[in-house]
């Protein structure tokens, strides 16, 4: 599985948060991606993956032979997503920008503007279809994360 396709099956979890919450996670809810990530993370071979009882996700890759002086490094991201919209039933595009704006909902009343768009001409997109968040930030993080993990998983060349 490569990073867009970490990416677009996370962002298929609603992660809500519930801004009137005292709970850690803010919503229940949040534990399901944390579950699902526990096991993708078992799967590539990160035995000691767990989630603690606040829905928090560890996972320790060992160092390469001779490298275990060298500090260690943690890579941290957020699976709550905003509760400024609808987090439930993502269903994202995928777009290669043109330039100029890009309407987002089919009404064109969430629009993407030139100026926003400019440095990615030419690059392919992700975008929401403007009824809910993407869910990118930060999605895309615990993305590049589980990607990076299991890139040095697959090649235990990579002295880290």
């Amino acid at each position: 599985m490569d990073v867009v396709d970490r990416f677009c099956s996370y962002i298929s979890f609603d992660t809500q948060s519930d801004e009137n919450s005292t709970s850690c996670p803010s919503a229940e809810k949040e534990k399901r991606l944390a579950e699902a990530l526990v096991q993708e993370l078992q799967c590539l071979g990160l035995k000691d993956a767990r989630m603690d009882s606040y829905g928090y996700v560890y996972a320790r890759l060992n160092a390469t032979p001779g490298r275990e002086d060298v500090p260690a490094l943690g890579l941290i991201a957020h699976m709550d997503t905003s509760p400024d919209a609808p987090g439930a039933n993502v269903h994202p595009r995928r777009i290669r920008c043109q330039g100029g704006s890009l309407p987002l909902d089919a009404a064109g009343d969430v629009i993407l503007d030139e100026q926003t768009l400019a440095p990615y001409v030419g690059q392919e997109l992700i975008v929401t279809d403007g009824t809910t968040l993407l869910g990118a930030d930060d999605k895309a993080g615990i993305a590049e994360i589980v990607s990076a993990a299991a890139y040095l998983l697959e090649h235990p060349d990579i002295p880290h």
